[in-house]
Formats: structure tokens, C-alpha cells, sequence
């Protein structure tokens, strides 16, 4: 089969809606391979994009590759696919097309002097032999999931027992659920969450992108408490799926347990409203707290295979939290005022794909 390899120009809406569809009728094609993503992360982090496709004699598309060159003092100098989004890599209509994208790939990796391409696979990647003693995986994610019933009383009957016995002391918190497009609301309380977590938000101009560039499938959801939100979550629904992507709670939610009913009712509201049939948690670094989390719900861990091409770098990165040379930063950004954070946050976060 004759293809050829091209670069997707953002003003091209047609190769665009092309890239698109494709997405959407590939089996492996997820939110995060959607063309949009490169505005989104160009205008709020300032990396450009190199999204190269594969298109046929027919100029149709065969296969397609979103790639962001991700460059920063305190972080290195990349090439990701695709950064700020747990899914990523090469999907493509067959196996000598996947390779020849990747193979771009690291051919753009050398002209660009990255540092090393990462590409994010949810499956394991079989490289080819040519192709094999290149590439360095690493698994340090696991995602979490699971399918969603048809009832309230369903979906709650197949949480595991620990958990649903929260979700029920959650309910007797006389919690109210709001669904709205108040992105200044959902920032402060998202805001407060990382900051305690020791993790620099991203923008509220980053959120505001994803609300513009996805409106049919970028939705908030916050839990108040007499009139005053303590829990909020930005979602993404892509195939009959809900991903629960940024959210939090701020100081009184551990209490009130208004994360936990949070995630409960937009299970509810996602299987009844928007016909979603499948509850995608989301990565968590293997046994961190959100990995543990996630695991008290009753879903079992599957590992995330990443994927490295080392070009300047001598070894597989390594910008995990838990990095000993990260902890001092960590316990110091803990103690920032909120505003301090918010502020420097951004410049920081745009870095930490």
C-alpha cells in the first residue's frame, strides 16, 4: 500500500475534520488524539504541534500521530505524544503505517535536538525488529475504569462495599450538584487541590480553551455545600465514555466526602443524561494516593506503557513527584497562599506534560 507522511496545518479545517473522523472510527482513537488538542496546548502553553498524518493514493488518512515539542529550562526539551493527556502514540489502519510514523517521529526527534520522544500507549506496542532496540519502555501509570450500569442503584451496587459505605455517609451531607460552565468556580476549588498536593495548577486560560475548542464534550461539575462549592471536575465524554479529568476538592471535602459523591453522581448523570456506558478514571502513579484511591472503588489497575526515544538524554526521564530532587519543592508549594500559586503556577505547569 503507497502512502505518504504530512504535517497537519491547524488552518486546514478540511484535513482537520479529516484527521478527526478518523479518530473517531479508529478503535484506538481517543479524546486526546483529536486535532483540536494542538490548538489548545499551542495558545495556552505556547509548544507548537507537529501532528504528521498518513494519507493514501486517495488522499485519505491512514494512519495519524499528534506529536508536541514541549522545550523548558527546568524540564527538558521534548517531543510528546501527547503532553497533559494519559493517552497518546500512533494509531493507524496497519502495522507498516504505524511504523513509519513512528519512524518520522524519531527522525523529527533528531532534527529537533529534543532531548527524547515519548509516546504514550494504552496497549503494549510490538516495534518491529528494525525498530526494537531503539525505544525504552516505561510503566510507571497505571489507568483505571469501569462499566457503567443503567440505575443509580445498579451503579452503586457495583462499587466495592468500603466505598459505596462512604458514597451513602456522603448523601446524609445534604451536598447539592451543579452543572454549569463557571470555570472560575471550578479553578479556585481545583486550584486549592494541587496547590495542597504540592503540584502547580495549569492557567485558567488552559480550561477555558478546552471549554472553547470542546464545547460538545468538555462539561464542569461542582458539589456545594450550603451554597459554597467544596468539589469540583472537569469531564470529557468521547464514545459513550466519561473521563473525570481535573478535579478536587478543597480543605472541608475530606469530611464532607463530596469527591467521593461527586464521582458517584457524575456517574449517575453520565450514564442517564449522556448515554455514557464507561467510567474512564484516568492514570495515577502506581501506589500513590490516587492510585489507592481509585482502587477502593472496586477497579483493578491496568499498566500504561509509555515509550521513550532517547536523542541528548542518557536515560529514560524521570519528573515524578516522588523524585527525591522534587520533594523540597513539593513541601515548599504546599505552603504557598492560593493567589501565589495560581499566579506562578501556569509557568511552571505548562512544562509538566
Amino acid at each position: 500500500m503507497a502512502f505518504q507522511i504530512k504535517q497537519l496545518d491547524s488552518n486546514s479545517h478540511s484535513i482537520a475534520k479529516q484527521w478527526d473522523n478518523y479518530v473517531d472510527q479508529h478503535e484506538q482513537g481517543s479524546f486526546f488524539h483529536l486535532s483540536k488538542w494542538q490548538d489548545v496546548i499551542a495558545l495556552a502553553c505556547g509548544h507548537k504541534g507537529h501532528y504528521i498524518y498518513a494519507c493514501d493514493d486517495n488522499s485519505e488518512i491512514v494512519g495519524v500521530l499528534p506529536l508536541v515539542h514541549c522545550k523548558s529550562l527546568l524540564f527538558g526539551n521534548a517531543l510528546v505524544s501527547t503532553p497533559f493527556c494519559v493517552y497518546g502514540g500512533a494509531i493507524a489502519n496497519n502495522s507498516e503505517i504505524l511504523s513509519a510514523l513512528e519512524i518520522h517521529a524519531q527522525q523529527l526527534a533528531d532534527t529537533l535536538k529534543v532531548d527524547y520522544l515519548e509516546l504514550r500507549y494504552q496497549q503494549p506496542r510490538e516495534f518491529s525488529a528494525e525498530q526494537q532496540s531503539h525505544w525504552h519502555e516505561k510503566s510507571a501509570h497505571a489507568y483505571f475504569g469501569c462499566d457503567l450500569a443503567d440505575t443509580p442503584e445498579e451503579i452503586l451496587a457495583n462499587v466495592k462495599k468500603k466505598q459505596r459505605a462512604v458514597i451513602r455517609q456522603s448523601k446524609a451531607s445534604e451536598l447539592d450538584v451543579a452543572f454549569d460552565d463557571n470555570v472560575n468556580r471550578f479553578f479556585n476549588i481545583y486550584s486549592q487541590s494541587v496547590r495542597n498536593l504540592g503540584t502547580p495548577v495549569f492557567s485558567k486560560k488552559y480550561f477555558k480553551l478546552l471549554q472553547q475548542y470542546f464545547p460538545e464534550q468538555c462539561e464542569l461539575l461542582t458539589i456545594e455545600k450550603d451554597g459554597e462549592p467544596v468539589s469540583s471536575v472537569m469531564s470529557f465524554y468521547y464514545k459513550q465514555q466519561v473521563l473525570p479529568y481535573y478535579g478536587g476538592g478543597a480543605y472541608q471535602a475530606r469530611a464532607l466526602k463530596s469527591n467521593d459523591f461527586m464521582y458517584y453522581e457524575l456517574m449517575c448523570h453520565a450514564s442517564e443524561n449522556k448515554h455514557c456506558n464507561y467510567f474512564d478514571f484516568g492514570r495515577s502513579k502506581v501506589d500513590s494516593g490516587a492510585y489507592k484511591y481509585k482502587k477502593h472503588w472496586g477497579m483493578e489497575p491496568k499498566p500504561l506503557h509509555y515509550y521513550y526515544y532517547l536523542v541528548k538524554a542518557d536515560a529514560v526521564p524521570n519528573l515524578s513527584p516522588n523524585n527525591p530532587k522534587y520533594q523540597m519543592f513539593i513541601k515548599a508549594w504546599q505552603k504557598l497562599p492560593l493567589a501565589v500559586s495560581q499566579f506562578i503556577g501556569p509557568f511552571l505547569a505548562k512544562n509538566l506534560g
